[in-house]
């Protein structure tokens, strides 16, 4: 299955990829992760500082699955509310989560900082309005719970909004605290600064398969070599296994433009990340060169349609949609594509040990909050591989 079709706007802001070699020969290491988009990419970073020998495999190349179609909105806020959590899993629980969601954006903006490559980081405030009058009060709620247990959030009213904003909405809040990121480079950066460390090697074109389990090492094996792992991670995003297939998720479609450079954006303060409370919601954002990023349509079809006509018939939809909130900009649709997306049935990843599989671990951002999830997953699964605890660890245990 094609994670997406049509046109992808990332790829065309990289330049010259690194190229790493396809697995040739028989080796050892202590963590073997597999796949290397956007969470392998954060976990082989995070372990290069580690004394441990990793090796990163990838099936295609490093960055080129959901992370070339990933639009980069990073938001400690989820697609679920607090209080629609707390409602679900308690409270305590839910701002337990929530506070998880808010160090994995610090991470990242920790990590952009330490890139030496230009990923196009920019720190953002997030607007999220009530897309009816019938939201209102969800919205009222989500800024009350969210003030109580102190998260970077203020409230506006529709005046405020068209004051600040210049288009119409009943009620909003704004987030602090959230960020924008050109996706594709941060995994092609972040998987080069690790393979400069002698403890990490990486291999493109290579794809594993397990063996089985002998004296303390998981065998696995490729078409050419075999490697022999203290650990492993599945970082494989949206690519369902045996093992994943009986877990609570679902798999969707959703659409993408990403529009011509815009010369100005005086009504669109701050350009910060805007997003709705309708299900399914529409968002946006900008990029370093004055585009604007729009997604929506979500539709609960695992592949996007290929056909050309299709596709600009989506980007259209998707331009009308920016045009009701600043229809004095000119707009055109230079690239627009669908893709594949996941999702869990509770609204929170699965990520940890996998249950009578001792040291083998997956790190599944599934979710709207993908990139984020990723960061703090990674962050538990490298405690769990070099500490064997971490104290959040069971919010996100894949037996839930």
């Amino acid at each position: 299955m094609s994670l997406y079709h049509g046109s992808l706007y990332w790829p065309t802001t990289l330049g010259n990829k690194p190229v790493y070699p396809k697995l040739s020969e028989d080796m050892s290491c202590d963590v073997l992760i597999i796949g290397a988009g956007m969470s392998g990419a954060l976990l082989t970073y995070k372990l290069a500082k580690e004394p441990l020998k990793v090796i990163l495999v990838e099936k295609d190349q490093v960055g080129d699955g959901s992370s070339a179609a990933n639009t980069g909105l990073l938001q400690y806020c989820n697609d679920k509310m607090l209080h629609s959590f707390a409602e679900n899993i308690g409270e305590k629980d839910a701002v337990r989560f929530y506070r998880l969601c808010l160090k994995g954006m610090e991470e990242l903006k920790e990590i952009a900082s330490s890139l030496k490559a230009d990923i196009q980081f920019e720190n953002r405030q997030s607007l999220y309005y009530a897309s009816t009058e019938a939201d209102v009060q969800s919205i009222k709620n989500e800024y009350e719970m969210l003030k109580k247990y102190d998260f970077p959030v203020e409230f506006l009213d529709a005046e405020m909004i068209y004051k600040t904003y210049g288009f119409r909405k009943h009620v909003a809040i704004r987030t602090s605290g959230d960020a924008e990121v050109n996706p594709h480079r941060l995994v092609v950066s972040l998987v080069k600064e690790a393979s400069k460390c002698n403890n990490i090697q990486v291999f493109e074109n290579t794809e594993v398969e397990k063996v089985h389990f002998q004296d303390g090492y998981w065998l696995y094996k490729s078409e050419t070599a075999n490697i022999r792992a203290k650990h492993v991670v599945y970082a494989t995003g949206y690519e369902l296994d045996n093992y994943t297939r009986n877990m609570a998720t679902e798999l969707n479609r959703t659409y993408v433009t990403v529009t011509n450079p815009i010369p100005s954006f005086h009504q669109w303060e701050d350009r910060c990340l805007i997003w709705e409370t309708k299900r399914p919601y529409f968002y946006m954002r900008t990029t370093f060169d004055g585009r604007i990023v729009a997604g929506g349509l979500d539709e609960e079809t695992m592949e996007a349609p290929s056909d050309p006509k299709i596709l600009e018939a989506y980007g259209h939809k998707l331009l009308a949609r920016i045009k009701e909130h600043f229809p004095q900009i000119q707009l055109k649709a230079d690239y627009t594509y669908g893709a594949t997306f996941g999702e869990s049935k509770d609204g929170i990843p699965f990520i940890g040990e996998v249950p009578n599989s001792k040291n083998v671990y997956y790190c599944l951002g599934f979710g709207g909050n993908g990139t984020v999830y990723s960061s703090f997953g990674s962050t538990i699964i490298k405690d769990l591989i070099t500490k064997g605890v971490h104290q959040d660890a069971d919010l996100v245990r894949l037996d839930r």
